[in-house]
């Protein structure tokens, strides 16, 4: 049996640094030992490839210009003329994502791993202007990397963008000059409060951050005002309070909850308002195909709907 060829898939628009991330991927972190190795090029960006430094460690480089040139057949002419052990594709940023996601690829190739490239200054306008197809890009990503990040970058905004939509992606920050930003992302609100009160405007933050980072709340009581999910097709003795909450636009509203075990539910009316005060403890649980968050109340109190029932990422 014929071991699997590992694909990385390189996305984002022309000119986010996925060229430069290629090559410190070979060059500098690594990555290369001699295994022989194909690029696959699908747009010319301001950096260059040096093709004789590519020789040195034994990777080959091609182009495809355009996108109905993707083919299976394409790609099985390039796995037999230079039958590459592992495979980089530099995808084109205008081309849709699912246009490779739908392509056979040759025989024993995997995608193993999709990593991003985001210029971090542009960021933000191409969300708002471009939404879907900044999303085609990243929605697949098992690591979106933002480049030339800088002092006025707000971090915990583009997280929240970006898992909005894209839940597993892990996300690094780069600072101009390449080098990592690891700072901590400050939090809103006061973890080591005995109740952490969570403003409205703050429930989304929150929320990524219980969902992400679970551990550090076991056994924490939080407190914040809900919109209660409570429909008879639910199992009993459970409830959901959470938001809707919007990223971009209209079209991007959907609501966020935690699940609540609580042995009265029958008596919290589905689509009402409370102001909920309850315990965080990390259980198993099928929703999560692990453990996870799960709420157990410890004050349940009839409350008003906010002026803005929603709640945003940005």
């Amino acid at each position: 049996m014929q071991e699997s060829i590992p694909v990385y898939l390189f996305t984002g628009f022309m000119d986010s640094g996925k060229t430069s991330l290629i090559n410190e991927t070979l060059f500098e972190n690594d990555f290369t030992d001699g295994t022989k190795g194909l690029i696959i090029m699908c747009e010319d960006g301001d950096i260059e490839y040096d093709v004789e430094k590519l020789k040195k460690v034994n990777f080959d480089i091609v182009e495809i210009e355009s996108e109905d040139d993707f083919t299976k057949e394409k790609l099985k002419e390039l796995s037999d003329k230079y039958k590459p052990e592992q495979v980089f594709i530099e995808y084109n940023g205008t081309w849709p994502l699912s246009h490779i996601l739908e392509v056979e690829l040759p025989s024993q190739w995997v995608i193993v791993q999709t990593l991003s490239t985001v210029d971090a200054t542009t960021f933000m306008m191409y969300m708002q202007n471009m939404r879907v197809m900044m999303q085609e890009q990243l929605l697949c990503s098992d690591v979106v990397i933002f480049n030339r990040c800088d002092e006025t970058v707000d971090k915990r905004q583009f997280r929240m963008n970006i898992k909005a939509f894209n839940k597993k992606a892990q996300i690094v920050y780069e600072r101009e000059d390449g080098s990592l930003d690891d700072t901590p992302e400050e939090l809103p609100f006061d973890l080591n409060q005995d109740i952490i009160e969570i403003a409205d405007e703050n429930y989304a933050i929150w929320y990524m951050d219980v969902m992400e980072n679970y551990k550090k709340y076991n056994n924490k009581k939080v407190k914040f005002r809900a919109l209660v999910a409570n429909p008879p097709k639910l199992k009993k003795g459970i409830f959901v309070p959470g938001r809707f909450v919007m990223t971009c636009c209209v079209e991007d509203i959907t609501f966020i909850g935690l699940k609540c075990k609580y042995q009265k539910e029958d008596e919290i009316p589905d689509k009402s308002w409370i102001d909920l005060t309850a315990q965080v403890k990390v259980e198993f649980d099928r929703a999560y195909k692990g453990r996870g968050p799960v709420l157990y109340p410890i004050e349940i109190k009839p409350a008003e709907k906010p002026e803005d029932d929603l709640v945003y990422f940005s």
